[in-house]
């Protein structure tokens, strides 16, 4: 039986924060990487985290910091990825310790930018690190509801299984349901579409249209999300499971989802720019946009709703216009 060892957090955001707090309840003791030594001295004075989930108590005594990330990879022997996509490329120049030998766990729904890779590729192509010791997890699962204790379901993808299994026992509890999955690149790829749809319902919301809209708009997004899915990686596998279908429900319709936030922005007027500094939060959801119109030039996938979003992002395009041509798609 796989044994996840000592286990640390790389990164200080919400979802980073929440998924910290089940951990260190299970081992009572982690390893946190942030990258600002005053948000660390803050978080250690307050007993939680300064920035994000700030009513989460954390007991500072089984948390181990550093800004060191070189001093986090060498010292713990599962890894947990929980930065903005953004700037993960930027996290890891600083390294210098070896990550193959490491179980890397990725909780990071986005693409790396420019490589136009999953998490789990990027650290398998450019790190070396060998495909049964990656793994990521799934939804559906807002950090603050997972903060919050309420009732959630994770699913963790590992081509190891028993690595897999092993690492749930780390997560489940009675709030928190757990299950194994094989399908890594399905799910990564999953949890980064789920972030263009839940833009594009939040641009419907803005515009003002309603709720039986949504729901052919969410039935429409499934669709075109199985067909991304089977082009990129032909597996057993079916989209209607909470680790695919249930994310892309929670993030096209919570008020927790950012995504459908900045959505919402855009489509009462804001500028991409605009919508960006008001929220102080990144939606995933832009730079995922870009990265899977990429991806998807080479492999022509039919995907109306990515290429509405991109036009409305990017190419600023009428959202009036974009999706009035998309509803006219739908049937």
């Amino acid at each position: 039986m796989f044994d996840c060892g000592k286990i640390a957090i790389i990164g200080g955001g919400s979802w980073a924060t929440a998924i910290a707090k089940i951990v260190v309840g299970h081992t009572h003791h982690i390893g946190w990487y942030m990258r600002r030594d005053d948000r660390i001295e803050d978080f250690i004075r307050m007993q939680h985290n300064p920035a994000y989930l700030t009513s989460v108590r954390f007991d500072t005594s089984e948390i181990t910091f550093s800004s060191d990330l070189n001093k986090i990879v060498q010292n713990y022997d599962t890894l947990v990825f929980v930065t903005p996509s953004p700037y993960l490329k930027s996290h890891l120049k600083k390294l210098k310790v070896r990550l193959r030998d490491k179980f890397v766990v990725t909780a990071i729904k986005g693409i790396v930018p420019d490589e136009n890779l999953v998490c789990s590729e990027y650290f398998h192509q450019v790190y070396g690190v060998p495909e049964a010791n990656l793994a990521c997890i799934g939804g559906p699962s807002h950090a603050e509801e997972v903060a919050m204790e309420r009732l959630s379901y994770l699913t963790i993808a590992c081509a190891d299984l028993d690595k897999a299994e092993s690492f749930t026992r780390v997560l489940a509890s009675n709030v928190i349901k757990t299950k194994t999955s094989a399908d890594v690149i399905g799910i990564e790829y999953a949890s980064v579409l789920k972030n263009v749809y839940a833009i594009a319902a939040g641009i419907c919301s803005g515009l003002k249209y309603g709720d039986n809209f949504q729901a052919v708009l969410m039935s429409n997004a499934v669709q075109e999300m199985k067909r991304f899915l089977q082009s990129v990686k032909r597996t057993d596998r079916s989209v209607i499971d909470s680790v695919y279908l249930g994310d892309l429900l929670v993030t096209g319709y919570s008020n927790f989802s950012r995504n459908r936030t900045f959505g919402t922005m855009i489509g009462k007027g804001y500028n991409v720019k605009a919508a960006q500094i008001e929220m102080e939060m990144i939606a995933e959801g832009y730079y995922g946009t870009k990265c899977m119109k990429e991806i998807n030039r080479h492999l022509h996938v039919n995907m109306p709703i990515l290429d509405a979003v991109y036009n409305i992002l990017y190419e600023r395009i009428s959202p009036q216009v974009e999706i009035k041509l998309l509803t006219d798609s739908f049937r």
